[in-house]
């Protein structure tokens, strides 16, 4: 048995619904000064610099409330797992970003320190990052080029190193001061303009980028970088063209490498809610290479790149290469975009999966601290990672202070055990580079039920990868989010509009394209217009409310002058009328039979429907105007529903109420169109009833 509803009420105007529920704030709010504003906000007191301070420095709020017993063991945990797997990781990226690999262990410690403290993601692990570090080494190469004939070792190689962790630390400080500046400005929002596809399908075209950059390494050849546009294909041509030149000894290491890392990378992958912690097959990877090359002098007998010296400490602090800042502010802005984006992304996934909430704006300022003062301690730039962070929710993390105990393996690496790692074949952080995109390029499998729910987005993630991978990462991703802001921007000029029809004895009004046995209420046209009305639809609006109202400008002439005719016939009746002292029945009621025969054939009454038009700006106000006016011109009265607070302030402001009355603009379709029938019918009364 279905249920029923009846409502009783009476028909509100927006003037009138206001009278009754308006809040009165909306009356006050404007006698308010703004110097008062002001002074509200700017109050200081104990509690809220207190508060203030838990804000912007969250270790303050989590840990004197942190739960020991429950989540001591599985930071502890969690956080050596993320710390040991940081290891080979941060020296492998390091190589992507044409630094020498001690910066990238400097990069696995600063920032994952700094975070700890003004983060708001529990299981955010921060670090290097393939697609960051690719992008950074771009522009060291760029400014910084490698000769396939230098000695690092030499002291020529030394300034070389110098000069290029220059360039990447003045990276991180500029990225840094652009975060710090948004976080200023309040715009955490800016991160939501690279959608989902656009990220997926950037960081996947990336791994190849990746993947093709480190071939050089895994095959034992010593080539320049390339950058720039093309940059891809000139590697694969490059790569092709020395083939013959292979290094038969670094190509065995890579192919004992990959068969032991992408094996055992899936065991972790599909099992992990069996193990406690993933197999560290990264670190053992280094471990037993490194014997092997210490052990067989490898890069004596057999010409294979080591990573070479690693000095034990903490590095001095040093102004970054900031003369560059002209050089890389273009590309700087594009890895802070790509690194903050990927952050947010990644702690809103887990803060959802978790029951808890992250702050966008607070995200810019740990970031943006991060980046800045580690750029000081010869760091190229940080974000969070894609494959650290899903090891340590998996690893059984909790808070933040799983970040302390990573930290702390890195630490004892930096102080005691990374001189150890100086026989450590590159071919081997390589392949622990190419491992590491696995997720990325599984990507690809997103794409069927991409397609199935939406092929606009489908068209933006193949748009945004066939430019990074054609073109250039940065470019590619500009022409991404270009194309994606275009798509937007075409579905509100192309917003579809619809003739509603009412389904029987309901309030409820349905387009009749889509629902058949929904009516056209007689003697009426509701319209309603799905999306705003701007300058950049204006035209597209009055077309589609033209057709659908059939008032052309040939149909305003032509009653125009029917209805001057029938004004000049008015006056001459009236003055035989006087003449011969007898009035004319017949012609006056020739004018009532006039507007009953066009009552019959068109609509005399035009409801617009507002619940979608989200906003208007000043030209679609004045083009609403004008359509008014026209209305009017052929007899038809225009009325409103549905509009909300804003759009009906810039429609007032526009002069509008020049045109409708007051009493024509309505809370919903149903009170308008209950209103229309009574003044057809002739039965209007201040205190009419709807029945539904």
């Amino acid at each position: 048995m279905s249920s029923s509803v009846a409502v009783y009420r009476s028909i509100f105007t927006e003037d009138r619904f206001k009278q009754a529920y308006g809040s009165e704030e909306d009356n006050t709010s404007g006698s308010v000064s703004l110097r008062d504003k002001l002074a509200a906000r700017c109050r200081c007191s104990r509690r809220s610099c207190l508060h203030l301070l838990g804000q912007r420095v969250p270790i303050f709020n989590w840990l004197p409330g942190y739960r020991f017993k429950k989540c001591f063991l599985g930071d502890t945990i969690a956080g050596l797992t993320v710390g040991i797997l940081h290891i080979p990781q941060g020296m492998a990226f390091a190589l992507l970003t044409s630094v020498a690999p001690i910066f990238g262990l400097y990069t696995s410690f600063f920032p994952v320190v700094i975070y700890m403290i003004f983060g708001t993601g529990r299981h955010v692990s921060t670090g290097t990052f393939a697609v960051v570090s690719l992008m950074t080494g771009s522009i060291v190469e760029q400014l910084v080029p490698s000769s396939p004939e230098l000695n690092i070792s030499s002291l020529d190689g030394s300034d070389f190193e110098l000069q290029r962790i220059g360039v990447a630390s003045a990276v991180a400080l500029l990225s840094g001061i652009i975060m710090l500046c948004m976080f200023g400005l309040q715009l955490g929002f800016l991160s939501t303009y690279l959608s989902e596809p656009i990220v997926k399908a950037f960081t996947s075209a990336a791994a190849f980028h990746v993947t093709s950059s480190q071939l050089q390494s895994m095959l034992g050849l010593r080539l320049s970088r390339y950058t720039g546009t093309f940059s891809l294909f000139k590697t694969l041509a490059s790569v092709m063209e020395n083939l013959p030149q292979t290094n038969m000894a670094e190509l065995l290491i890579s192919l004992v490498c990959l068969a032991v890392l992408v094996p055992v990378k899936e065991i972790n992958t599909r099992y992990r809610q069996r193990l406690r912690t993933p197999i560290p097959v990264e670190i053992l990877t280094v471990i037993i290479a490194t014997s092997v090359a210490y052990a067989f002098s490898l890069d004596s007998n057999y010409d294979i790149e080591i990573v070479g010296h690693i000095p034990a400490g903490f590095p001095r602090p040093q102004l970054p290469a900031i003369h560059t800042f002209p050089d890389i502010a273009g590309d700087t802005v594009a890895i802070t975009f790509v690194g903050y984006a990927v952050s947010v992304s990644l702690a809103m996934i887990y803060a959802d999966k978790h029951g808890y909430s992250i702050n966008p704006n607070q995200e810019l300022l740990a970031h943006g601290i991060s980046n800045t003062v580690s750029s000081f301690f010869t760091c190229f730039p940080s974000s969070a990672t894609l494959a650290t962070t899903n090891i340590l929710e998996s690893a059984g993390g909790y808070t933040q202070f799983s970040g302390l105990f990573t930290s702390l393996v890195v630490l004892m690496v930096l102080l005691l055990i990374g001189p150890l790692f100086q026989f450590l074949p590159k071919a081997v952080l390589a392949c622990i580079n190419v491992t590491s995109l696995r997720q990325m390029f599984l990507q690809f499998q997103d794409l069927p039920e991409l397609w199935r729910i939406s092929k606009i987005d489908f068209i933006v993630w193949v748009v945004t990868w066939l430019s990074v991978v054609v073109l250039n990462v940065d470019l590619g991703l500009a022409i991404g989010v270009v194309f994606s802001m275009m798509t937007v921007i075409c579905r509100t000029q192309r917003a579809g509009c619809s003739v509603l029809g009412r389904a029987s004895n309901t309030e409820i009004y349905r387009p009749l394209e889509n629902h058949s046995k929904c009516n056209e209420v007689p003697g009426m046209k509701i319209l309603t217009y799905n999306g705003p009305i701007y300058y950049g639809n204006r035209s597209f609006f009055r077309e589609q409310m033209s057709r659908l109202l059939g008032v052309t400008p040939e149909m305003i002439r032509s009653k125009e002058k029917a209805r001057k005719a029938l004004e000049k016939r008015e006056r001459q009746a009236a003055v035989n009328t006087v003449e011969r002292g007898i009035a004319n029945a017949s012609f006056s009621s020739e004018n009532e039979f006039f507007k009953s025969e066009a009552s019959e054939r068109e609509a005399q009454a035009v409801l617009i429907d507002c619940s979608s038009v989200i906003f208007v700006d000043v030209a679609g106000a004045r083009l609403f105007t004008q359509m008014c006016v026209e209305c009017q011109k052929v007899g038809v009265n225009v009325y409103l529903s549905n509009c909300n607070e804003s759009v009906l302030k810039i429609l007032t402001a526009s002069g509008l109420m020049n045109y409708i009355k007051p009493q024509h603009i309505f809370v919903t379709v149903h009170d308008a169109v209950m209103y229309i029938h009574q003044q057809k019918e002739k039965h209007a009364e201040s205190t009419t009833t709807v029945w539904v």
